[in-house]
């Protein structure tokens, strides 16, 4: 009989270049937000994905950033953290950009405990693939990485890579999870993660970051003809009375907007009918109070 194998992985980088993109094609399911705008990402989001004798348990975390406030010093504790815990670390970089500063802020925090493979994503962009060698040269530098992996998360391109890679540092153990989990997440978080991308999605630069969701009712019924619903009340806060505003839209259009792309995305993970209803509250500067972050999950 085989023995059972683990493998924790924590993937991180500085912001939009692909962590949360890599964490769901890898699970083959949308568990973590997506968005253009940087630091879509929160707090640690876990994925588990089970093949055969081994069982993968990807960590995605904040993208590495310098801290404005009180939110922003968790989101960063989360990431040092993080990595801190895992036997393997993932680093995903922007290949088409230079070395950052936040980049040699995590591999500087990298120690030899750790198995570190660096990810080179986006790799799609490049007319002119010396321009990739020579990346790979000054990444080289940087730390010495355990495996250097091109890879375009878009187009599906090296991820196979990235699993044998992981494959090979996994270690003999149990499964932590039951092998047919694909988050520790619960369920309330995964549903209030997926109404705030939508506002991501939808809303000017500055006003999303302003944003947390909270569910406040969850239930399912049937309706007249026996089909399953499931009602979700949901609030969603901002730090401005003005935020509100735009984030309800003329004639209420804004939020009918992102109250219906977030009830696709609902529908389409949870494979039920959904009744979804979202309320506007302005909590003034949350993000540098310590009860709302730990209120909102954040902390």
């Amino acid at each position: 009989m085989n023995k059972t194998k683990n493998a924790f992985v924590t993937i991180t980088g500085r912001p939009n270049v692909g962590k949360s993109s890599l964490l769901n094609a890898l699970i083959g399911e949308k568990i973590a937000a997506v968005s253009a705008k940087p630091q879509t990402t929160r707090t640690k989001i876990t994925g588990v994905l089970t093949r055969g004798e081994i069982q993968y348990v990807f960590i995605d975390t904040p993208g590495m950033h310098k801290a404005k406030n009180k939110l922003s010093e968790h989101m960063v504790k989360t990431i040092s953290d993080s990595v801190s815990e895992s036997e393997i670390v993932l680093m995903i970089v922007d290949a088409t950009k230079s070395i950052s500063e936040a980049e040699k802020i995590l591999a500087g925090g990298f120690s030899r405990r750790e198995h570190v493979i660096l990810v080179l994503n986006k790799i799609d962009l490049f007319d002119d693939k010396s321009k990739l060698i020579s990346q790979l040269s000054d990444y080289s530098k940087l730390y010495d990485f355990d495996e250097v992996i091109p890879i375009s998360v878009l187009e599906n391109d090296g991820l196979d890579l990235v699993m044998k890679a992981i494959d090979n540092f996994a270690a003999e153990g149990p499964h932590y999870f039951p092998d047919d989990t694909i988050t520790d997440q619960p369920e309330k978080v995964i549903m209030a993660e997926m109404i705030r991308e939508s506002a991501l999605n939808n809303l000017s630069e500055e006003i999303p970051h302003g944003i947390a969701v909270t569910i406040d009712r969850l239930g399912e019924r049937d309706d007249r003809n026996g089909e399953a619903i499931l009602d979700i009340e949901a609030t969603v806060f901002c730090e401005k009375e003005s935020h509100k505003g735009i984030i309800i839209g003329k004639g209420g259009s804004m939020l009918r907007k992102i109250g219906a792309d977030a009830r696709a995305r609902l529908e389409d993970f949870f494979r039920i009918k959904v009744n979804l209803q979202c309320w506007i509250k302005v909590k003034e500067g949350w993000r540098n109070k310590e009860a709302l972050i730990k209120n909102f999950g954040l902390d």
